[in-house]
């Protein structure tokens, strides 16, 4: 079992910045890649970035390319997302996921285990 807590998320105008932060704790050796998706109300999850553990490869949507990047730091068993130049559009409940067997990171499908959720919510 992996448990995954993010944390970070705020209210933030746009144009500002968030950064957040996801702490994995038990079996985290079993860890491939770590990943965030983001929700919008009436919408289904949607990929923002991931890294994969080893060799800390980045992916993101198109839609964040340039504005967001995602970081870990493996002493501390954590992934961070910096998201800059946020958009209203970016307004969603963004989610932490770990995936122990290596597979695609860019679907829900590819994951196993998912944080909380954390709200970011940017004003116009």
């Amino acid at each position: 079992q992996v448990q995954l807590v993010e944390s970070g998320g705020g209210l933030v105008q746009a144009g500002g910045s968030l950064r957040l932060s996801c702490a994995a704790s038990g079996r985290t050796f079993t860890v491939y890649n770590m990943g965030w998706f983001r929700q919008a109300p009436g919408k289904e999850r949607e990929f923002v970035a991931a890294t994969r553990w080893q060799n800390r490869s980045t992916y993101y949507a198109d839609s964040v390319k340039g504005r967001f990047t995602i970081s870990r730091d493996a002493a501390k068993n954590t992934v961070y997302l910096q998201m800059n130049s946020l958009k209203p559009e970016d307004t969603a409940v963004y989610y932490c996921a770990a995936d122990t067997g290596g597979r695609t990171v860019v679907t829900v499908l590819g994951y196993d285990y998912w944080g909380q959720g954390t709200q970011v919510t940017v004003s116009s």
